[in-house]
């Protein structure tokens, strides 16, 4: 294990070999971090979670931190939730800068194999990314929705939360997804998201709408 000056809580931690962690980090309790993994200055990782090996963690990440779950009372306040579960990334996972991945509220959150985040992004709870996914910075799933193998995301996608998106699908920046996708291989555009090719055909006529209706 290579360490340089930071502040750890290590006595507590499962299983740290052959890891390389940089400053300002911390790690706490109940952490198992896999060999061979990066953990770049500022990376905070929450209790109970389980990193997988050959992981590389840029700087700012977060991981486990608790996700966003709140009950509305009868006196219109909101009743946190307890956040009980943990973090789960696979081997070969990279986690760019000032990414967040929230704990689940029970079970796990998981990032499979060879996931590849950029920087920006946000992970709500209970989300499952499956193998070789990719995505783009400042793009937000929120909780509970399933993402499947071999997909690319474009920045900026806004994804509702509890859908799911299908293996191998595309999609364009910028987009929101609103509803599952279902079908393997799909291409999707805009901020409702749907086929890419109807997408641009609908947005050349909105965006020339005013035109045709003066002729």
């Amino acid at each position: 294990m290579f360490i340089l000056v930071t502040l750890l809580l290590l006595e507590k931690c499962k299983d740290i070999k052959n890891v390389k962690i940089f400053p300002n980090c911390f790690i706490g309790e109940n952490v198992n971090i896999g060999e061979n993994t990066i953990l770049y200055p500022g990376v905070k990782i929450y209790h109970d979670c389980n990193i997988g090996k050959n992981n590389i963690i840029h700087s700012g990440v977060v991981i486990g931190a608790d996700g966003f779950g709140f009950a509305a009372n009868k006196s219109t306040n909101y009743t946190k939730i307890k956040q009980v579960g943990n973090v789960i990334t696979e081997s070969d996972v990279e986690i760019g800068a000032n990414t967040t991945v929230d704990r689940a509220t029970m079970g796990s959150t998981i990032i499979r194999k060879g996931v590849k985040l950029d920087n920006l992004i946000q992970i709500g709870h209970n989300v499952e990314i499956d193998e070789n996914t990719v995505i783009a910075a400042q793009t937000a799933i929120a909780g509970s929705s399933k993402i499947g193998k071999r997909c690319m995301i474009g920045g900026q996608t806004a994804i509702n939360g509890h859908i799911k998106i299908a293996d191998d699908v595309k999609i364009a920046g910028q987009s929101g997804i609103a509803s599952s996708i279902t079908k393997n291989g799909e291409i999707v555009q805009g901020p409702m998201a749907f086929n890419i090719k109807k997408f641009q055909r609908s947005y050349v006529i909105f965006k020339n709408y005013l035109n045709y209706i003066r002729k």
